[in-house]
């Protein structure tokens, strides 16, 4: 089995990631924070890479690509600590209203002309309620009814609202989000690991960099291993559930899992290497360190997910053993 991702994918995760390099930079990111963490060129910038109808059918003005090629991009959107709502609405409320047959707002969504919020029970808030044109509750897409109060948040760069009598226990909605939120917090953690690294390379102690102390090098090497681990996680997970697959919420549970782990491992280790510089406003990591602490309580807690697990594995909802491949499965799911 060919485990390695298309041409066609690299392609389009690096044009993703050369665009938000270029344009959703930390300067960005402060312009943000003090003057109302949104700016409708961000929006209608991801809305022109096509990102907005990624996962919309072809015949509803979209692109029709899959939830693999939408975690790829997914975890350049964490890396780049995007606040917009593309996530929740391109990757999230389309693909869950093409796979409930829901599909007279699809048009909208590729077009960048509806932003849809997201309300679960599993969260007692709704991110972007108050910028959204819709809202998917209770298994349906419904007009927001009132102006939200916006909440702080431990990220001051996302917008929270109440979720009220909105809700629902929507298995795929979950499923869905706590994919995509596994991809962000990947993308958070090696962008936390690289800016550890520079940093590290340019802080002096001794007369040399910080960095060419072993202590130093073993701290960055634990995150990168982390990191990579979680990494072939969340593209099972992704590929389980574009097809189908019956484990597909364990995989997600253990994506889940895996990328709170490695961002929150690397927030800690990145403020080691930082020293107390990593927590003052000056330095630019705080942003992807609050973006994971707020992702890792988002979709499901690490206590929900590993409790997903648990159920399924102790429960015998799912056979283990050494004839149980990652091949096997795939046939058999």
């Amino acid at each position: 089995m060919d485990f390695r991702f298309t041409e066609d994918q690299i392609t389009l995760r690096d044009s993703v990631r050369e665009y938000l390099e270029g344009t959703h930079t930390p300067e960005l990111l402060r312009k943000l924070d003090e003057h109302g963490n949104r700016d409708p060129q961000v929006w209608n910038g991801l809305v022109e890479m096509g990102l907005a109808g990624l996962l919309v059918p072809e015949d509803q003005g979209g692109l029709g690509m899959g939830l693999v090629e939408a975690a790829l991009i997914a975890v350049e959107l964490g890396r780049a600590d995007v606040s917009e709502p593309i996530v929740d609405t391109a990757f999230v409320a389309a693909p869950w209203l093409a796979a409930k047959g829901q599909t007279d707002r699809l048009g909208d969504i590729a077009a960048g002309e509806l932003k849809v919020a997201l309300a679960h029970d599993v969260n007692p808030w709704i991110a972007d309620l108050d910028q959204a044109g819709a809202v998917l509750s209770n298994g349906a897409l419904a007009d927001v009814a009132s102006s939200p109060v916006v909440m702080d948040s431990v990220d001051p760069l996302r917008r929270l609202s109440a979720r009220g009598a909105l809700g629902g226990n929507d298995p795929l909605l979950l499923d869905l989000a706590a994919l995509m939120s596994a991809a962000q917090l990947i993308g958070a953690a090696d962008r936390m690991l690289a800016l550890s690294v520079d940093y590290a390379q340019q802080r002096e102690q001794f007369g040399q960099p910080i960095g060419s102390f072993q202590a130093v090098k073993h701290h960055a090497a634990s995150v990168a291993v982390k990191v990579e681990f979680a990494k072939p996680v969340l593209w099972r997970a992704a590929y389980a559930l574009q097809n189908g697959h019956a484990r597909a919420p364990i995989h997600i549970s253990h994506a889940k899992l895996a990328a709170t782990d490695a961002a929150i491992f690397a927030a800690e280790t990145a403020i080691q290497i930082h020293g107390a510089m990593g927590y003052t406003y000056e330095v630019d990591l705080h942003f992807w360190m609050k973006r994971a602490w707020a992702l890792a309580g988002a979709w499901g807690d690490r206590t929900f997910h590993l409790k997903r697990i648990d159920d399924a594995v102790i429960g015998g909802g799912i056979d283990l053993g050494p004839d149980r491949t990652f091949a096997s499965e795939m046939i058999h799911a």
